[in-house]
């Protein structure tokens, strides 16, 4: 007899949401405080390859499991010169960083980049300048970096070392264009002629581009839903995906509205998927936007937890939004790594914002280590395990009463099928704090029928973290008592915890 508190879902490969694209667990590295700088590149560290790019996070990364990389930013791309980080270093400009008053050397710069995507075996996903500049720019940067040779931007590259193009495929037309603090910030309707004027552009340089036009900053924005329709009037044959930027933090002490930060994500993605549809259908276009969540991810931007911020000096990488993540953080952001995979079919490509050091899962001292965040875990295993079809869930759960969301199921969980293997992993996180969540999933028609792997992100103390003096405090450990009896899995998650549960 089950208890009468069980959550509950059937999996039935009939039924699917859709493939992930592997770009789904992408990242971001931009030109604020410590990600570059002293992050992934510090040329005197003990660990420096040839190309100064810090082995021990090349490493990390590697385990991470990032794909798509999102260059240069962010609020930084909107009053950045490319130009400036080609070239023989040491005739390279410093500029003033008008984004984050910081002082950019721009020792790394695109051809270091590539170096280390390519390492990483990542994907470049760059983003174009259209704050201070416009379509000439974002020419001239796809010329320098993805024709072949014979033309003087090209043979420029060529020159500075690399005579193989770069063969970047995925382009932001800029970054938050709706936003006031945005460098060369517009209006819809002013941002949606430049970004149609740019797509053509860039298309007929190379047609088989893709490209990502700047949507909403957050759902909160006053032009949010208008913004999108705006823009795409103006560009939906010419782009292909929109983007989405969502960031979250614990507000006064409200921690149960905090675990439940995935339904306002889903509720984000399903409201501008309406939009796109609805944009196309009065376009009469056969064309499908799908979505970029190219930002996303905990920031504590406000309440005393929020990162000290020194004094507005021009300074060099400066100590910059360096959040230290708790085990609770870990677990909304494994909730929202869950809230992307059920939305597969049209969210594409999401960039965890951002890599190394700036509200990131990978932190490094200068001169000294490279260690694991708590939130490093969630995506390491979602981007290892989550690749395949989304099987279509709907969770019958116990509910409960959140201040910011009303009432949320305790349960928020998704599963993916590899279709080579048939193995399914079920990712599931308890939103409860204080009792264990049992859970049955019926197995119809997987062919799976026994647990390979249960881990587990929780602990008794919520408030845990990893730091410099104590890098592993914090670890996934094994679940106990997950078995499949009968075509069922059964399985108890503990109080606010991430699950991983694989089924063979």
């Amino acid at each position: 007899m089950s208890a009468p508190h069980t959550a509950r879902f059937t999996l039935d490969p009939a039924f699917a949401v859709g493939t992930v694209d592997p770009r789904l667990f992408g990242s971001f590295v931009e030109h604020l405080g410590r990600c570059v700088y002293t992050g992934v590149f510090e040329p005197d560290h003990p660990t420096a390859d040839e190309d100064g790019l810090r082995a021990d996070v090349l490493e990390l990364i590697r385990e991470l499991g990032v794909t798509a990389i999102r260059y240069p930013g962010g609020n930084f791309v909107s009053n950045y010169r490319w130009e400036d980080g080609v070239g023989p270093v040491e005739e390279r400009p410093r500029r003033l960083d008008l984004a984050w008053k910081s002082t950019e050397t721009n020792r790394f710069g695109l051809g270091e980049f590539m170096s280390f995507v390519r390492k990483v075996d990542g994907e470049p996903m760059m983003a174009v300048n259209l704050g201070t500049r416009g379509v000439a720019e974002a020419l001239e940067l796809q010329e320098y970096a993805n024709h072949p040779g014979g033309s003087e931007l090209s043979d420029r590259r060529a020159a500075h070392g690399d005579e193989e193009p770069y063969g970047i495929r995925l382009w932001c037309l800029g970054n938050e264009m709706d936003g006031p603090w945005q460098t060369g910030h517009k209006t819809a309707e002013e941002y949606g002629r430049l970004a149609a004027e740019t797509a053509r552009a860039m298309r007929q340089m190379d047609k088989d581009v893709e490209l990502v036009a700047c949507g909403s900053s957050s759902s909160t924005m006053e032009t949010f839903a208008s913004w999108e329709a705006t823009v795409l009037e103006h560009c939906y044959d010419l782009v292909d995906h929109i983007s989405l930027h969502s960031y979250y933090y614990e507000q006064e002490d409200d921690r149960d509205s905090f675990l439940a930060s995935a339904v306002d994500t889903e509720a984000f993605i399903e409201k501008v998927v309406a939009t796109c549809d609805h944009v196309g259908a009065r376009l009469k276009s056969k064309k499908r936007i799908n979505l970029s969540f190219d930002e996303w991810n905990i920031w504590y931007m406000g309440g005393p937890r929020a990162a000290a911020v020194p004094e507005r000096e021009w300074g060099e990488a400066p100590r910059l939004l360096e959040d230290v993540y708790t085990v609770t953080d870990a677990v909304v952001f494994g909730s929202l790594l869950i809230a992307l995979l059920r939305h597969a079919d049209r969210v594409r490509m999401a960039c965890l914002a951002q890599l190394v050091n700036v509200i990131a899962p990978i932190m490094t001292e200068p001169g000294g280590p490279a260690w694991r965040q708590t939130t490093f875990f969630p995506f390491a295993a979602a981007s290892r395990h989550g690749r395949g079809t989304v099987l279509d869930v709907r969770v019958d759960s116990p509910r409960h009463t959140t201040a910011r969301y009303g009432e949320v199921d305790l349960l928020h969980a998704t599963a993916v099928r590899d279709e080579e293997s048939g193995a399914v992993t079920v990712f599931a996180v308890n939103r409860d704090r204080g009792a264990a969540l049992p859970l049955e999933v019926a197995l119809r028609g997987t062919g799976v029928n026994r647990v390979v792997e249960h881990e587990v992100l929780s602990d008794a103390d919520p408030d845990a973290s990893n730091t410099l003096a104590e890098p592993e405090r914090v670890v996934p450990h094994a679940g106990e008592g997950a078995e499949v009896a009968d075509g069922v899995l059964r399985v108890s998650l503990e109080p606010m915890s991430w699950n991983v549960i694989r089924l063979a």
